[in-house]
This record gives structure tokens, sequence and C-alpha cells, in this order.
């Protein structure tokens, strides 16, 4: 590799708001050159990007946030618009921000064996096309299609004559005022939406086909309240992130080892909660084991409220047909909503949808296995981020990128042109596909061909806990399965 680079050659380049893994490359590799290409007109993502009402994080803060910039806010849950202020001033306090280019969209990716190198095919803001070029390629794309939602087969949605719409797209100065509002949806888009939809509509109907596991929490836990009182702020903060790390951390083995003891914890917390009117069963009974899909968190217990207000409502059911004017259940009941919000999920995508060759070869990603969760079989000199479905994010981000990093670091020092992850004739008998996601949701088994493969075994499994992928990332064998080229 080389540390110099000329228009719009570079070391590095990040394609996406890779604040994170752009933060571990200077630490680790202060003396490479490297830009963030975004294809939005500004950094944030998830958090640009969605402007429903009520959007929020659905993990804590604290460990969704950088272990390296600690969430210093008291509510571990934060609206959309102050997650998106504390991107931007981590950004800015790095200097990382200068090294962003946004409206910046990478059509196609080119990998050289010749030249040891990427070429990018981009479009700028006003459809200028340009090619950048780079010796280490890393994706931090996010996994969903910021184009397209999912479209889940709702019967009849096409014949209803008021408003629809869906929570990706939500038009700017929507009035739901005194309206009847029906949300198609129990994940924790729903479970957001539906608390602060009360304030204006006359009643917010979640209409569910089956129930998601949901726990209300504090918003301020009273652990973060005593080292907040006792503690200095440079102690407190890093405190903080670690009680939550290992609380998310252990949670995490709990579910998985010992789920009815969660699911009685849930049963026990939601009954507590909820009015008369509204029973436990079905509406909070899902048919799903715990840790297949996520869990929704209501801060501070603001969907029960909503509930206990009168204000809104529980309809659990399979929708027979939409008319005009109305929503028919299987059941025989009808809604008549003024607006449909159809909470069905996200559609997956790897890699922003680019097209990826290999010496002129097209690159399937989802007909390959991933590397230890970071690297694709045969794609070579490129990583990918991704995080934990069923916990914080950015842990498994970090994971990547402390690992990414590592090896940068490590071709630096060698002399390596080229690192590309294989599988042996062995390797390619033993290992079996499972899911890179460990969850059942819709939206993941709906797109789930769109994306990579993960392993088994070895250095294909897949992803784990954030401890043990942590201590992967710092001192785990990254020569097994991968072929390192030192240049001539």
């Amino acid at each position: 590799m080389s540390s110099d680079h000329k228009g719009l050659n570079y070391d590095v380049v990040i394609i996406g708001a890779g604040i994170n893994f752009a933060y571990r490359l200077q630490e680790k590799n202060p003396g490479l050159t490297y830009t963030i290409l975004e294809s939005r007109h500004e950094v944030g993502g998830t958090w640009s990007l969605f402007k429903y009402p009520g959007i929020r994080s659905d993990t804590d803060l604290y460990t969704f946030g950088f272990s390296w910039r600690i969430w210093e806010m008291s509510t571990r849950i934060a609206q959309g618009h102050l997650i998106r202020d504390y991107l931007n001033e981590s950004a800015h306090e790095n200097g990382i921000d200068k090294k962003i280019q946004c409206n910046r969209h990478v059509n196609a990716a080119s990998w050289s064996s010749a030249q040891h190198e990427w070429a990018l095919d981009v479009t700028g803001g006003e459809k200028e096309r340009m090619v950048y070029r780079c010796r280490f390629l890393m994706l931090c794309t996010s996994y969903y299609d910021y184009k397209q939602p999912l479209n889940a087969t709702i019967p009849g949605i096409e014949q209803f004559q008021k408003a629809v719409v869906h929570p990706q797209f939500w038009p700017e100065g929507l009035d739901y005022s005194d309206k009847h509002v029906v949300i198609v949806g129990s994940g924790a888009t729903a479970i957001t939406l539906l608390p602060a939809l009360t304030d204006k509509a006359s009643h917010v109907t979640m209409l569910q086909r089956s129930p998601s596991y949901l726990v209300a929490i504090p918003q301020q836990g009273s652990i973060n309240r005593l080292i907040r009182k006792w503690c200095s702020v440079w102690v407190q903060d890093r405190l903080i992130w670690l009680h939550h790390m290992l609380t998310a951390s252990f949670f995490a083995m709990i579910v998985y080892n010992f789920p009815f003891l969660v699911r009685k914890s849930f049963r026990d917390k939601t009954i507590a909660q909820l009015p008369l009117t509204v029973p436990y069963d079905p509406h909070f009974t899902p048919n799903y084991d715990i840790g297949k899909q996520r869990v929704c968190l209501s801060p501070d217990g603001d969907f029960f409220k909503a509930l206990r207000s009168g204000k809104a409502s529980i309809e659990t059911g399979v929708i027979e047909s939409i008319t005009h004017d109305s929503i028919k259940l299987e059941s025989g009941k009808e809604l008549h909503p003024d607006l449909i919000v159809t909470a069905t999920g996200l559609k997956l995508q790897f890699a922003g949808g680019m097209r990826i060759t290999v010496d002129g070869e097209p690159y399937n990603p989802p007909e390959k296995y991933t590397w230890k969760g970071a690297m694709l079989q045969d794609l070579p000199n490129c990583g990918f981020v991704l995080g934990y479905a069923d916990a914080a994010w950015t842990l498994g981000a970090d994971a990547t990128a402390q690992l990414i990093t590592r090896i940068i670091k490590q071709m630096w020092r060698e002399g390596v042109v080229e690192v590309r992850p294989y599988m042996t004739e062995e390797d390619r008998r033993s290992v079996r596909q499972r899911q890179l996601f460990r969850l059942g949701s819709t939206y993941i088994t709906m797109g789930e061909s769109a994306l990579p493969k993960a392993g088994d075994r070895g250095q294909w499994n897949g992803r784990s806990f954030y401890l043990k992928d942590m201590a992967m990332a710092w001192f785990g064998d990254v020569r097994k399965g991968m072929v390192w080229v030192k240049g001539v």
C-alpha cells in the first residue's frame, strides 16, 4: 500500500457513513489516506432518511453509540434527530467530517488483480461520472434498500381510497389530526408509532398478524443515576458504557440459554402495565421463541400508557381483504381507518445494490460465505460491516472495524498487496449454511436471498456475542482461510 494519493486515489475508500470504521482506521493506521463516499446529501443514514413521528432508537444509546465517544444524555432511548446530531458531532470532533463526500453514489466496484486495486464507478450530485481508486474497500452501506421498502402482501390494499403511507417514506406535513389511524405491523416501528400518533389522532389501532415480544424499560436506570451521582465525568461515562455493554451481553446469553425465564419475566411485567380492557392473550403472546426476533422496547412504558389512555388499541388477526374504506379481518371484525400505515419492515440489500466484478467477472455476494463475518469468500481487499441484529448494531460493527483495521495494519507492515478469503475443498464439504442474521422476522426471511451466507464452523462461522467477537478481532487467527499476497 501507499500512503500517497492523487486526485481520487486513496489507500482506503469507505462506502456509506462509516464513522466508526473511519475512527478505528485513523487510530490504528494514521499514515493511510481514506475518504468516505456517502450517497445521501448528509450523514445520518436511517436517522436522516426516516421522518415518521416519534422515530427513535430501538437499542440503548450507551451501546448503540460509539465506545470512543460515550452517549452523555441521561435518556437511554433517543429520538432520531438527537442521534443524527450525535453522529455529526462525533465526526466533527475527530476530523472525520472532512473526509466525507456526500452525494456520491457508487454504481459499481471492479477489482484488478494485476493492479491490486479497486476502481469505483461513482455518480456525483449533478450526474457527474467519476472513477475512484483504492487499495482496500470497506462497505458500510447498512443492510436495507433506501429507495424501496418491503412490499408485504396485504390483500386489497390498492383498493383503499384514503391515505396509505409507509414509515420509510413518511410524507412531510401529513395531517392525521382527529383521524383513525391503523398501523399494520407489530415490530419496533409500529411500537414506536402507536404512542407518537395519539397526540393528534382520534384513535390509533395497531393491527398485528402475530405479536412481538415487548418490554417497558425506564429511560433513566437506577444504576446510571448512582454512577452519575458518585463518579467523575470521565469515569462515569466509561462505567455506564461498560454496565450497558455487559448487561446486553448477559441478556443475550440468558435469552439463548434460558428463554423460559425471560418469557415469564416479560409476561409478568406486561400484565402489570395493561389496562383491564386489553387481555394479555392473544395480543402479547408471540408464536415464536424469544431470541428469534428483536425484542421491542417501550421507554418509560409509553406504549402501555397509550393503551391505558383509551386513545390506542390492539387488534390481533389476519386481514381477509381491504375495501375502499375498511379493513376486513378473517374473524369477521371490520376496521374503518382514515389512514393506513404499513409498518411491514425493510427490504434487505447488500452493498447498496452496487455491481461488483473481480477481474472482469461478475461477483454475486449471495452465493458466497462470510469470513469471520467481516469479509467475503473470493473477494479481495474488501471488508463489510455487519452489526448485531439481536443487540446493538454498533457493537458488532466495532468488532468488524477492529478486525479489519488490524488486517490492514498487518498488510502495511508486511508489504502485502492483497488478502482474499478462500474455502478449501475440506471447507466446501464440511461447512453448512446458516442464517446470516439469527432472526426469524418476516423482512429477514423474505430478504435472506439478497445477503451473503454464514457458515456453521471455523473461519466461516457467523457472528456470536460481542465479547467473543472482540477477542477474535484482537487476537484471533487472520491467516487461516485467507491468501496473503506480497508485492513484487
